[in-house]
């Protein structure tokens, strides 16, 4: 055993010299007794334009004289310009805030346009755009792990800076990338306001192509954002797609729950999901991701004592909840297709963790927690979903002769895959080697 541990010693720095320069860098031993996941400076390669999850980017409201607030406290800041809407949770609490916010986050459905918009009088805004400082946690508790701190902590470290070589693509968080020929007029802006990001971060790393990484929605959002770009464009400006427990547009389970019992996605101190479910069900973000039959088939997802819904039957389950048709027919659409970036990616995701595969409203009362039949993947997303995703985009990788990378981390969660040392080690040698 000693002749061993002595031989790959000896081998190690060896082995290690082979490596390209910033994963060399990065394993390095003399980092490993630094404490850190990571330590000393990285001869930055590429720019890198994070996407974060979806309870992460803040909102900035204004109110103007259209607005007819339903509690007088709603209408103190009509006319005194811009001010956190969706920023700090504890904040909303102590001065008594979140029925204001309940109100002035919804949003409305207009079937003649076949979009949505905010409430009459209320006008928003994302702010601190194209900074990786620009989104955070809502709350104390989730500071430390969530909103990838922990990754950009790690990317300092190596000598990334805000605003230079490192940076953010926050988005609204009501809204969701449309189906192919539907409007969104927010995305529609967004998406030209991330092309503008890549494009001047690119020129001011000497013309280097950008990374996206994104993690959970945003992964998404990086993806659609991607596939609305010409081919030739995205050739020239975008060198590796780094998507972390991406919520697919093949679906996933708990999606459900949080439209039928209230968001367990965005929290709000001493509010019950239930008390902000009103809120979430006017969000086309809230309706994305639904099991897609191309892959749950017909398997029943939801249970009760008088109709089984299978993911053929969102409509069904849809209309049981209180939506409108037009809603339903608006977002179905998105859950048929897979599509491929075309350009250098790999993917990575959480398993081996319990996630909903069933849920259960037995008396088909909504308003209750359901019991829950569990299945395998990282706590939200289901692994059916993550496989049948990866076999397609590799199937289109793959014909066009470009990179397409797939690693499956065992045991770790949605969030935890980019805070937990172990899983946050492999993310960053990924994004690392996207460098090279």
């Amino acid at each position: 055993m000693g002749t061993k541990t002595q031989l790959l010693g000896l081998l190690l720095p060896l082995l290690l010299l082979l490596l390209p320069p910033p994963l060399r860098n990065y394993l390095s031993t003399d980092q490993a007794a630094s404490g850190r996941v990571g330590h000393g400076r990285l001869q930055v390669y590429h720019p890198i334009i994070l996407f974060p999850g979806i309870s992460c980017p803040n909102l900035e409201a204004r109110l103007t004289d259209a607005y007819v607030p339903s509690l007088p406290r709603c209408g103190a800041l009509k006319g005194k310009g811009w001010f956190p809407l969706w920023n700090n949770t504890q904040d909303l609490v102590d001065h008594d805030y979140v029925p204001c916010l309940l109100e002035q986050m919804s949003l409305v459905y207009d079937p003649v346009l076949n979009d949505f918009h905010n409430q009459p009088g209320v006008e928003t805004r994302v702010p601190n755009f194209g900074s990786s400082d620009g989104f955070t946690a809502k709350d104390d508790v989730g500071r430390d792990v969530f909103c990838l701190l922990k990754l950009r902590q790690e990317l300092e470290a190596l000598g990334y800076r805000d605003g230079e070589t490192l940076f953010g693509a926050p988005y609204d968080i009501r809204h969701t990338p449309p189906s192919l020929g539907q409007p969104s007029q927010v995305y529609s802006d967004y998406f030209v306001r991330v092309k503008d990001l890549v494009q001047n971060v690119s020129q001011k790393n000497g013309n280097k192509p950008a990374i996206l990484v994104g993690h959970s929605f945003g992964a998404r959002a990086a993806l659609d954002f991607v596939n609305s770009t010409p081919l030739p464009w995205r050739k020239i400006f975008i060198k590796h797609m780094v998507l972390i427990s991406a919520t697919l547009v093949t679906g996933f389970v708990p999606v459900i729950t949080n439209l039928a019992s209230g968001p367990t996605v965005i929290v709000v101190p001493t509010v019950k999901p239930l008390d902000l479910r009103p809120m979430w069900r006017t969000f086309m973000s809230s309706l994305a991701s639904l099991p897609s039959p191309m892959v749950f088939g017909y398997e029943p997802l939801v249970v009760t004592k008088h109709r089984n819904y299978s993911a053929y039957d969102n409509m069904d389950l849809l209309t049981a909840l209180g939506f409108s048709t037009d809603v339903g027919k608006r977002v179905l659409p998105t859950k048929l297709k897979v599509v491929a970036p075309m350009v250098p990616m790999t993917y990575l995701c959480g398993a081996g963790i319990q996630t909903p595969n069933q849920v259960v409203y037995w008396e088909s009362n909504f308003d209750v927690v359901p019991e829950y039949v569990y299945g395998d993947g990282d706590s939200i997303v289901n692994l059916v979903s993550v496989l049948a995703f990866v076999k397609e985009i590799s199937r289109q990788q793959r014909q066009s002769n470009i990179p397409f990378k797939f690693i499956k981390i065992a045991n770790a969660s949605h969030s935890g895959i980019v805070s937990e040392e172990s899983s946050l080690r492999r993310v960053m040698t990924e994004i690392l080697e996207a460098n090279c």
